[in-house]
This record gives C-alpha cells, structure tokens and sequence, in this order.
C-alpha cells in the first residue's frame, strides 16, 4: 500500500479524472495512455479508448512501446487501419476526448512537439506531429500532459494548434469546430485550463505543496490565476498502486518532490 506519491502521480491522477464514462478517447503512448487507463479502471469505466494506428476499446496489460503495440490487442473489440480512425472518427467528430503529452506551450495552447532552436540546426529534435493535429483541432475535448516541459512565449515551430492567438482567431478560420481545443493541461505543479472566450491559459488548481509563487517561475509572463484557485486532490492508495504496477516510470524520480500522505490535500477543480 502507499504512503506516499509523486507529483507525477498526482498530474496522472487529474488528469484521468477529466475523462468522463462513455467517451471516446484517443490517446498517445507514454503519460496519455496512462491516464486514459487509469480513468477506464477508476472513473470511466464504459470509455472506448483508441489508439491512433487503429486499435478501438483495448484494455491493454502493459504500457504501449507504440501506437501499433500487440500489447494493447488484450480486450481488444477490433482493429482497423490509421486512416479509418482519422476518417472514422477523428474527422467525423467522433472522438470525445483526446490526451496529448506537451513539449512546449504558449498562452494559448499551441504546442511545440517538433523542435527546440531553429528548425534546419535544433538544439534538439523531437518526435513530431504524428496525429496530434488533427486530434487537437477535432476532439471536443483536449487534455494535455505536460511532465518534463516548458512554457514559452514565442514557439520555435506550430506542430499541433491551440486557439492560435486567441480563441476568436481558431473560430474564425472555420476549420475547427467550434467545440474543439485545448480545455485543461495538467502539469506537475498545477492543473490550467483556458478561458472560454480568449482562449488564454490560467491556473485553476494547485498540486499539493506547490505556491502560485513556484508555479509563476516556471512561466515567462504573469498567469492568471482562478478566483477559486483550487488544490488538486490526492490520490487513493489504490489508485497510486495501479499506476506502479502498470508503469513505474512514471513514478522513478524526476527531480521532483515527493508528497507525503500527511500533507494530503484535496480540493476542487472547477474554475
């Protein structure tokens, strides 16, 4: 049983806990697809989670090494080709929600995933786009894990776009439904979620043992912050046992603090 969590612990926990039942999920490998299990075992039982090189309602036993991982065949309803899922169900708005790891992220959720410097001499490539822009510009409802990056004020490159410079400017386009973008990204220190009519970003809850004062270092311009800034709650030890045994590295430190269970906290996180 545990004792104690990670802060990582915790941004999985809250950000599975934005799934609701009977939805459609899309999620990446890595910290997505933990939280997308995570929810189907807790909080959503009824989700049909979906992997992007076409496995639909898998239940899988071990993380995925890749999208197309045989792991994840376990439970499987059925399996099709990754251009059905972009026609089947991202392009007819059939995806309720989608979960995508960040690498960089401005104020208005648009997302860096590809590299970091100048695009033909990075400092340092990354992993690209793979479907992460047609899920954020066509899910309802976009969660975005951020674990290891960074907030920044100018991109070095648009892989997937947010609300561009506002949430006006993505609804004037009139290639995005007007449902979809990014509406919570769960980092390590807080959950944020974006405002309904600019689309920027703002901090509405606090992972236990952090500060407005630590999140704020973190961001190169001053974040707004909710009213009602809430503090995010601490997992069960069920739940904290789950993610160890499913995938323990998200738990293996990362430079980061450890929760003890007497500093549990628990508070809403609703704006």
């Amino acid at each position: 049983m545990a004792t104690s969590c990670t802060a990582s612990e915790v941004m999985m926990v809250a950000a599975a806990r934005e799934i609701e039942d009977r939805s459609v999920v899309v999620a990446g490998t890595g910290l997505p697809l933990v939280a997308a299990v995570l929810a189907k075992r807790f909080y959503a039982p009824n989700a049909v989670l979906v992997t992007e090189a076409g496995l639909v309602d898998f239940d899988p036993l071990l993380p995925l090494y890749s999208i197309s991982d045989c792991t994840a065949s376990h439970g499987t309803s059925y399996a099709c080709e990754l251009y059905e899922v972009f026609a089947t169900f991202v392009g007819r708005g059939f995806v309720d929600v989608a979960i995508l790891g960040v690498a960089d992220i401005d104020r208005f959720g648009n997302i860096n995933t590809t590299v970091v410097g100048d695009y033909q001499r990075p400092r340092l490539r990354m992993g690209g786009a793979g479907g992460a822009p047609e899920f954020l510009a066509q899910s309802r409802k976009t969660v975005l894990t951020m674990r290891g990056g960074h907030f920044v004020e100018t991109l070095d490159y648009l892989t997937s776009p947010g609300y561009l410079k506002g949430k006006p400017e993505r609804d004037n386009t009139h290639h995005f439904p007007l449902e979809s973008g990014p509406q919570v990204l769960v980092s390590r220190k807080g959950v944020f979620r974006f405002d309904a009519e600019t689309g920027e970003i703002y901090l509405d809850a606090l992972v236990p043992g952090q500060s407005t004062e630590s999140v704020q270092t973190d961001i190169p311009w001053r974040i707004r912050v909710a009213h009602d800034l809430g503090v995010v709650a601490f997992p069960s030890d069920e739940e904290i046992d789950f993610i160890r045994h499913f995938d323990i590295t998200v738990s293996l430190p990362r430079r980061e603090r450890t929760v003890p269970a007497s500093r549990r906290e628990s508070g809403k996180m609703g704006a």
